[in-house]
């Protein structure tokens, strides 16, 4: 099959060429959060590409704050590898500099500047990737297999003779935070404070700023711990980087690695159990052996991934993109889960896609998630385990009645009630006792292959 390349789709021009007519011209945007908060959302962007005439349209972040959406997959291409063009930096962000974003806004937590190589292109942004790559770099990833197992096994033993569980507040949404826990040194007390924060930062509701605050605030406490007596984690290796300088791009390199690797992480292993759980055909080859897990997983990023709209590019100089004026300092959207609905990418053959990893769920370019193998191994270790775990695992209401969790950057379900045979085998009370905090002590649970 060949995959489409992009073409030369964004040309800088002099404001005179493109015209003055501007986002804040358009009126009766619809809101971003429409596209992740509804039942389809692939009839969702379809609506707005008929309704402005093109791959590229206006939405509204918040009431008041316009920006561009890129639909396409070679636009998105195009916004993520142009960085002279289209900058992470939010400073570029024209509405940001002149003041017309709120102070206090829900989207300030993604979308306001931080210290961290999230929000910052060239040489900065390499310079503070380094360390992530190198703290990623000491994982031992067959020591996570091991840990996130032992984590899965926990979560599942209390339920396994009731016959029913919500596989999202009780396992999809814990598996991650404990391995996080796990992998940077953290008391896993602390999951239920830390899932409030991360939540209210990807609702971009009003809590959001708060949300933001507290995780800021719990992990100077890390950091401290972490100068007086250092542990073989992750948080370690960050403590000590020569690339950070200073306690507040340590934070914020933890900031992005933890909200990063938690809120996308449980999202995809809930989409995987939801693909398996709803569609009649997937199911029935998946009972039937012909797929498998990492199928299902490699399915859920082309069709719902984990993020689904990805803020932004800022425009650093007056373009067109998809036949679109876009004028300097404008956001644009990447538009993922849209993007990869191109049905040029795809046959329509599982067998014959197995191996297409052209998704944009990770992103591309110099931004491109550092993490992807480690949260496939994740991901995987936690969708296997609950199918093997649970059998004769089905919902306990219907999928309409199943709601999805507020926000305009991710689209997962809020819950996942289920119901399956209770396992006769008995379990001791050791196995179902909260003993979480154990993984993360004594160098032969920490998942590190160095201090």
């Amino acid at each position: 099959m060949t995959y489409p390349h992009p073409r030369p789709s964004s040309t800088s021009r002099t404001e005179t060429e493109i015209g003055v007519a501007g986002l804040e011209d358009l009126a009766r945007l619809s809101m971003l959060g429409e596209t992740t908060g509804c039942a389809d959302p692939q009839a969702a962007y379809a609506r707005l590409r008929e309704r402005w005439g093109g791959p590229v349209v206006p939405v509204l972040l918040e009431p008041g704050v316009p920006a561009w959406l890129a639909l396409d997959y070679e636009l998105v291409l195009e916004l993520v590898t142009n960085e002279q063009l289209y900058s992470r930096n939010p400073r570029h962000w024209r509405l940001f500099a002149e003041g017309r974003v709120r102070p206090d806004s829900g989207l300030a937590p993604m979308m306001f500047p931080r210290p961290n190589a999230y929000f910052l292109d060239g040489a900065e942004h390499r310079r503070l990737r380094c360390p992530l790559v190198d703290a990623l770099a000491q994982v031992d990833e067959y020591g996570v297999d091991a840990v996130v197992r032992d984590i899965c096994d926990r979560l599942l033993a209390p339920v396994l003779a009731t016959g029913r569980a919500d596989l999202i507040a009780g396992y999809a949404a814990q598996v991650p935070m404990l391995t996080i826990a796990a992998l940077f040194g953290l008391d896993t007390t602390l999951r239920e404070r830390l899932q409030r924060c991360l939540l209210a930062l990807f609702g971009s509701g009003a809590d959001s700023q708060a949300g933001n605050e507290d995780l800021e605030h719990i992990l100077t406490g890390v950091i401290s711990g972490h100068r007086a007596a250092p542990a073989p984690d992750m948080t370690t290796v960050l403590v000590q980087h020569q690339d950070l300088r200073g306690d507040a791009e340590i934070q914020q390199s933890m900031v992005l690695m933890l909200s990063a690797g938690w809120e996308t992480v449980q999202v995809w292993i809930a989409r995987a159990l939801w693909l398996v759980l709803t569609d009649v055909r997937f199911a029935t080859q998946w009972r039937g052996g012909r797929l498998g897990i990492d199928q299902a997983l490699a399915e859920v990023l082309w069709r719902d991934p984990p993020m689904a709209n990805m803020p932004a590019r800022y425009a650093r100089d007056h373009a067109l993109l998809g036949g679109r004026r876009i004028q300097r300092g404008d956001a644009v959207i990447l538009g993922l889960a849209a993007a990869n609905a191109d049905p040029r990418l795809r046959t329509g053959h599982t067998w014959l896609d197995w191996d297409n990893h052209s998704h944009l769920a990770f992103s591309a370019g110099p931004h491109a998630c550092p993490a992807r193998r480690l949260a496939h191994r994740v991901a995987r270790t936690a969708v296997e385990t609950a199918l093997r775990r649970l059998p004769g695992l089905h919902l306990a209401v219907p999928a309409a009645h199943i709601p999805l969790h507020p926000s305009p950057w991710t689209r997962g379900p809020a819950a996942l009630p289920v119901r399956f045979t209770v396992d006769s085998t008995p379990h001791s009370q050791e196995e179902t006792h909260d003993a979480f905090p154990a993984l993360t002590h004594g160098p032969s649970r920490c998942p590190m292959h160095r201090a």
